[in-house]
């Protein structure tokens, strides 16, 4: 269990935010996963294999470390581009929103494509990119399958991603 620092209420591990005060759990440099540190080949990959059939079954095997990644928005034809963090919250903001997500929709007409404020986060980690649904109102969808909230599931370079009917295209590429 997780432990809020704000309220001391308990939380699921995993839980980004506290289901009572609303407070951040972790900070961008704790949201690693425990495999994030190690390297590849510690973990019985080879850095340089791509070959589908022995990738890690929780992703796709991809040398984060290289990559960049970006969020091409559909509805507007602009590039988002995530640097820096291992964790990007999508959504927008609102007035008197205690919580503020790190990629502001508002100015794409998230709230007319029913984009919840706290609506989308995308973790990267050594192994993988993933995106998981924080319980929005109108869903998110992978390539139009929708995804059930509170889980995680990999990204792969032009998967098609709807925050509601706000459409992005996700893009990595190499350095």
């Amino acid at each position: 269990m997780i432990q809020c620092p704000n309220c001391k209420h308990q939380e699921l591990p995993g839980a980004l935010f506290c289901s009572e005060c609303g407070t951040q759990l972790v900070t961008a440099d704790t949201l690693t996963s425990p495999l994030a540190n190690q390297s590849a080949e510690s973990l019985g990959f080879d850095s340089q294999e791509s070959n589908p059939a022995v990738m890690p079954a929780a992703g796709p095997f991809i040398p984060v470390k290289n990559i960049v990644i970006s969020l091409h928005v559909v509805n507007a034809d602009r590039t988002l581009h995530l640097t820096g963090r291992s964790e990007y919250s999508l959504g927008r903001i609102a007035r008197g929103q205690p919580i503020l997500p790190d990629f502001d929709l508002s100015e794409f007409d998230a709230y007319d494509h029913g984009v919840s404020r706290l609506h989308a986060a995308i973790k990267v980690s050594a192994l993988r990119i993933s995106i998981m649904d924080l319980g929005s109102a109108n869903g998110t969808r992978i390539n139009g399958q929708k995804l059930v909230p509170n889980v995680e599931y990999p990204l792969k370079n032009g998967d098609l991603i709807a925050l509601g009917k706000l459409k992005i295209e996700f893009q990595t590429s190499n350095d």
